[in-house]
């Protein structure tokens, strides 16, 4: 499908028109941060240039107009996921953030000496960092579940082994949707259900799930999801963290200041309701509205849309780059995103992402903010491509046979 309809989409993302080294630019670095299309930008630039005012504030027209716009970009997120009402989506500086206020706020809540919390060998740092810290301030126990070795599927969760990881002691598990280091799609209802049967709550980090497929946190049963704006083609800076009413309603705030207060005296503070309790301080409201004009686009061109031509490019490219002597791919799942990570015989990922580099092309290298996936393959450092709808297979093409050369130049 070289002729896909979804390929005119392309033209809506300006840098992807631009030379990078005089070639042009192929970019092959999604999953760390995806391009933005006109759109976005545009929601940006006319907010600041025409319609900027602060939120929840003031009566004048600018802010009530930012309010406004604010507000529904809430209502926005929360049909997107599927959520029962927009007070269960809290606006986020990111996903790291949102997993911060989530992992703290529940501590708080819900964990004592002696509780446990489940994570995975898969995670990214920032679903690994924060429940160190709570371990280590709320005397919790941290456990992982690890990832199978056997068979030609690997890179996939041990399902036998969280099982048994779980107790009545797990108060949360904390697991990724999609690995951002191998593409694994994880049976994240199945194993939420699994974690529900034990008393468990479960925490999804869906930053490389949203821009990607569809994702319905009521049918997952979730009892948080969070996501990042800038990998779904909106900006940096505004992340969600998606929560059940009566669990985020249970959770102290995770900053004080303003919005999320309702009234303060010097002797006490009470708090406002869902959503601003969370919500401390001016907001990222460009952002927002950046977002809100994020999700209104891929809406438009259909998350089944994006899935089923993703995958097509994933099973080309995959074809492809099997072929080439000594190269081999890390993480084989039999269910996984538009992500191939993978390494080369004699040849350091950052001295290959160069020469590409001066092709015109954008590959990730290093340790993709998940040592410990790297670790169980024996690696420091892999070279990743992650693709999204606006790539083609010409592209593709291109990339393997700029990076056969570059191999011959390395070797």
């Amino acid at each position: 499908m070289k002729n896909s309809p979804i390929l005119k989409y392309r033209d809506d993302f300006p840098l992807l028109k631009t030379k990078m080294h005089g070639k042009p630019l192929i970019y092959f670095d999604s999953a760390a941060t995806a391009q933005k299309p006109e759109s976005v930008i545009d929601a940006m630039t006319t907010f600041y240039v025409s319609h900027y005012g602060t939120v929840h504030r003031a009566v004048y027209e600018l802010s009530t107009f930012a309010t406004k716009k604010y507000e529904e970009t809430r209502k926005k997120v929360a049909l997107l996921l599927n959520a029962k009402k927009p007070e269960e989506i809290i606006f986020t500086r990111g996903a790291t953030e949102s997993i911060n206020m989530a992992a703290f706020s529940f501590a708080k809540a819900f964990i004592r000496p002696g509780d446990e919390i489940i994570i995975s060998e898969m995670e990214h740092h920032s679903n690994i960092v924060p429940w160190q810290m709570i371990r280590d301030d709320f005397q919790a126990v941290l456990k992982v579940i690890p990832m199978n070795d056997q068979g030609v599927s690997q890179g996939e969760l041990d399902l036998e082994a969280f099982s048994k990881l779980l107790t009545d002691k797990t108060k949360i598990v904390a697991v990724t949707h999609i690995s951002n280091a191998l593409g694994t799609v994880n049976p994240i209802k199945k194993m939420i259900q699994m974690a529900h049967e034990r008393g468990a709550k479960v925490l999804v980090d869906g930053a490389q799930s949203v821009p990607h497929m569809k994702v319905d946190v009521r049918d997952l049963d979730a009892d948080f999801y969070v996501f990042a704006g800038h990998k779904m083609y909106g900006p940096t800076g505004i992340g969600i963290l998606y929560g059940k009413e009566e669990l985020l309603n249970q959770m102290p705030p995770y900053q004080g200041g303003g919005d999320m207060i309702e009234t303060v005296t010097f002797e006490k503070t009470t708090y406002n309701t869902l959503p601003l309790k969370f919500e401390a301080g001016t907001p990222m409201i460009a952002e927002v509205l950046g977002l809100g004009a994020a999700v209104d686009y891929i809406n438009h061109i259909g998350l089944d849309l994006i899935y089923q031509y993703e995958q097509e490019l994933l099973i080309y490219a995959t074809e492809k780059i099997q072929k080439i002597e000594g190269l081999k791919i890390i993480g084989t799942a039999k269910e996984k995103g538009a992500i191939l990570t993978f390494t080369v015989d004699g040849v350091h990922p950052l001295d290959l992402a160069t020469l590409l580099d001066l092709q015109g092309i954008c590959i990730r290298t290093g340790h993709h903010c998940a040592q410990p996936v790297m670790r169980h393959f024996g690696l420091t450092s892999a070279s990743r491509a992650s693709l999204s709808f606006y790539n083609t297979k010409d592209e593709i093409d291109l990339f393997i046979e700029a990076l056969q050369d570059s191999i011959k130049k390395l070797r």
